[in-house]
């Protein structure tokens, strides 16, 4: 049986290409301070910079703030990443 997953409004905002404010975070996957990837309702999203630090992390309410220098973001699928929770067997026999 699949498990539903509930989608919070999903919103980025990057002020100056120094702070950014998200919602529908899920999970921090990695961070330090050249990169950050995030676990989103929309996909991986991985922020690429300089500097960068997580000032507040909010995950019952699926919030984080990020201060640095932003260069980039990416999204991409997160298929990987929920299949990885699955067991082995579970994933050899779909």
């Amino acid at each position: 049986m699949e498990e539903k997953i509930s989608v919070r409004p999903h919103r980025l905002t990057i002020d100056n290409r120094a702070s950014s404010t998200m919602t529908g975070i899920r999970d921090v996957v990695s961070f330090d301070e050249n990169q950050v990837v995030l676990d989103t309702d929309m996909g991986l999203l991985t922020l690429k910079g300089k500097d960068l630090h997580v000032s507040r992390l909010t995950l019952e309410k699926g919030e984080v703030d990020l201060n640095g220098t932003i260069e980039s973001l990416l999204y991409s699928s997160n298929e990987a990443l929920r299949r990885s929770g699955e067991s082995l067997l579970s994933r050899l026999f779909k």
